[in-house]
C-alpha cells in the first residue's frame, strides 16, 4: 500500500509554528530580522560610496593645513631662536670696546634675549595656529563671519576692561626691545629708583638704596634715568678760605689727582683723568673749586669719597683750610661780654636826685 503524503511549505510550517499574533500581542517589541538588518547595511554602504568622496577630500585638506601650520611653526620658531642668539652674540661686543661690554653684560644679554624670544615666538605661534584653525573651521563649510564677529566685540571689551594689563605688556615690549634698561642697571624710574634686578613684560623689579624692593609697572613709567650706561660723572666742591693762595691750591689738588689716578684700583675706575675745572663760586669769605672726573658706571660715589678723603689730608699737610659752608665763619678775639652793654641810667633808681626832681608834683588836696 502506498501513502501520499502532501507537500507542505516552509512558509506553512512557520505559520503553523508561530501563530500570528493577537491583537493583545501587537504592541510588543519586534525583533529586526536578518532581512531588516541586511536593508540597513545596503543603505550605509550605500550612504558611505556617495559621500566618501567629499569625506576624504575634507580629511586631506584638514591634514594638509594641520601639516604645513606645524613645519610653518616649527620654521617660524627656529629662524626667531636663531635671529635672539644673533643679537646677544653680537650685542658683546659693542663698538668692540670695553665700554661696549659693560653696557650689555651678560645676565643682561641672556634675559633680554630670553624675553624677546619669548614674545616674538609667541606672537607667531598665535598667528599661525589662529589662522591654521580658521581655515579647518571654513573646510567643514561653518560660517566664520558670526564667529569673527563675536571675536571682534570680545576683544573689544577685554580691551577696554584690561586696558592697563595691555598698557604695562606693550611699554615692557618696547622697554626690552630698545633696550633702555637691564638687570644690574641702576635706574630713576619716577616713582622709584634703585637697581634693576628682574625684567618683565608688565613688572620690573627694582632694589632700593636700603634692600627695599619695588615692583614698578611698566605702563607707570613715564620716564627712566639709566644710571649704569656709558659713563658716570664724580664731582667733588671743595670750599676754601678767599684768602688762601690760588696757585697752591690748584697745585695740591692737582697732585692728588695725580697721584690717585695711578694707584690701583682707582686707575680702573677713573675712566679720565681727574680735572680740576676751576673756581666754581666766590663768595665775600669763602670760594669754591669744583673737580669732575668720568668713573666707571655705578662708580662715581665711591671715587668722590675716596677723592675727599685724599683731598682733607692733603690740605692738612700743607696748611690750607677747608671751611664748613657756603660762608666762612671768621675767627676774632674774645672780647667783653658787657662792653656793647650801657652802663646804667641814673634815672633807674627811685630815691636818686635826678629820679626825684623829674617825678610829677602831687594834685593839690581838695579838703579842709
Amino acid at each position: 500500500m502506498h501513502l501520499e503524503v502532501p507537500a507542505v511549505s516552509l512558509s506553512a510550517v512557520l505559520s503553523a509554528a508561530d501563530p500570528s499574533p493577537t491583537p493583545s500581542e501587537s504592541g510588543a517589541l519586534r525583533v529586526p530580522s536578518l532581512q531588516d538588518a541586511q536593508e540597513s547595511a545596503g543603505d550605509a554602504a550605500g550612504w558611505v560610496e556617495e559621500n566618501w568622496s567629499t569625506w576624504l577630500a575634507i580629511g586631506l585638506r584638514v591634514l594638509l593645513i594641520l601639516v604645513i601650520a606645524t613645519v610653518l611653526r616649527v620654521m617660524v620658531r627656529r629662524a626667531i631662536t636663531k635671529l635672539v642668539d644673533r643679537m646677544s652674540r653680537t650685542g658683546q661686543a659693542v663698538g668692540g670696546t670695553a665700554l661696549g661690554g659693560l653696557l650689555v653684560n651678560a645676565e643682561r644679554r641672556r634675559q633680554r634675549s630670553q624675553a624677546i624670544g619669548s614674545v616674538l615666538r609667541s606672537v607667531a605661534s598665535f598667528l599661525i595656529l589662529g589662522t591654521a584653525a580658521l581655515m579647518v573651521l571654513g573646510t567643514f563649510q561653518i560660517n566664520l563671519a558670526p564667529l569673527l564677529a563675536s571675536a571682534g566685540v570680545a576683544g573689544v571689551a577685554i580691551g577696554f576692561g584690561a586696558r592697563n594689563l595691555v598698557t604695562d605688556f606693550l611699554s615692557g615690549v618696547f622697554m626690552i626691545l630698545e633696550d633702555q634698561y637691564g638687570v644690574g642697571d641702576t635706574i630713576d624710574a619716577g616713582v622709584a629708583s634703585g637697581e634693576v634686578i628682574e625684567v618683565g613684560l608688565r613688572v620690573t623689579k627694582l632694589r632700593g638704596d636700603n634692600g627695599e624692593i619695588w615692583y614698578v609697572r611698566n605702563g607707570e613709567v613715564k620716564r627712566i634715568g639709566n644710571l649704569s650706561q656709558g659713563w658716570a660723572t664724580a664731582g667733588v666742591d671743595v670750599t676754601v678760605r678767599a684768602d688762601e693762595d690760588l696757585d697752591r691750591v690748584k697745585a695740591t689738588l692737582s697732585g692728588v689727582a695725580e697721584k690717585m689716578g695711578k694707584e690701583e684700583p682707582w686707575n680702573e675706575l677713573l675712566w679720565s683723568p681727574i680735572e680740576v675745572l676751576g673756581l666754581d663760586s666766590v663768595l665775600l669769605d669763602s670760594m669754591v673749586v669744583r673737580l669732575s672726573a668720568k668713573t666707571m658706571p655705578g662708580k662715581s660715589l665711591t671715587v668722590e669719597r675716596e677723592l675727599r678723603w685724599r683731598i682733607k689730608r692733603a690740605f692738612d699737610a700743607t696748611g690750607i683750610r677747608i671751611v664748613g659752608g657756603a660762608t666762612a665763619v671768621e675767627d676774632v678775639e674774645a672780647s667783653d661780654p658787657t662792653a656793647g652793654v650801657a652802663p646804667p641810667s641814673v634815672y633807674a633808681s627811685t630815691i636818686s636826685p635826678q629820679s626825684v626832681a623829674a617825678s610829677p608834683l602831687p594834685p593839690p588836696s581838695t579838703t579842709k
